[in-house]
């Protein structure tokens, strides 16, 4: 099979590379019991081939948040954190302060494409989120609002086939060796 460039999709000549997913839930009310958003995440991650690196649940404060983001960055068996919940304007709702004071780089087009999803199914309403994305440290973040509805809008419509090696004309995995060349730098 050729690949046309302009047709984006799945390239079938292409192996399929599994990621380490990290899956935080921030959450002041959430119990592993409970955790409808965590559980769709990890469902639909480990459904297409990837792999569950580690999963918690924080409370929403920008401390906990960050440590446990700075955590799972350190950590070599994690590629990829995904969070859901604090992504809203209440006064709880701190989870992208906390993603941005650990950014090398952010991803501004994740939560623009995000909130265009978002829109088609819920209007005006997704302005009420600041889903984000960036990396640091070689690891991409991504931080979901909580509703299992806003999880499947992120998954299924944007990190499914960014987090698929196969995808083109390009895709987050391809970039993964990538990521730190700014520290191999001379005088980096």
């Amino acid at each position: 099979m050729v690949w046309q460039s302009a047709m984006p999709g799945i390239d079938e000549s292409r192996p399929f590379i599994a990621v380490n997913i990290a899956v935080l839930t921030v959450s002041d009310t959430r119990t592993a019991a409970d955790d409808t958003s965590g559980d769709t995440l990890v469902a639909r991650l480990v459904s297409a081939g990837h792999r569950l690196a580690a999963r918690t649940i924080v409370i929403d404060d920008v401390a906990e948040i960050t440590r446990q983001l700075r955590a799972w960055i350190a950590d070599a068996g994690v590629d990829v954190v995904i969070s859901t919940g604090g992504t809203g304007v209440t006064g709880r709702d701190v989870t992208p302060e906390a993603f941005h004071s650990v950014y090398e780089k952010e991803i501004a087009g994740f939560g623009e494409l995000f909130r265009f999803l978002s829109y088609q199914k819920i209007g005006t309403s997704t302005l009420q989120s600041r889903a984000t994305a960036g990396v640091a440290g070689g690891t991409y973040l991504f931080a979901l609002p909580g509703s299992t509805g806003a999880v499947k809008d992120g998954w299924d419509g944007i990190l499914a086939s960014q987090l698929d090696y196969r995808h083109r004309p390009c895709n987050f995995v391809e970039l993964m060796p990538r990521l730190r060349e700014h520290e191999k730098r001379p005088g980096a």
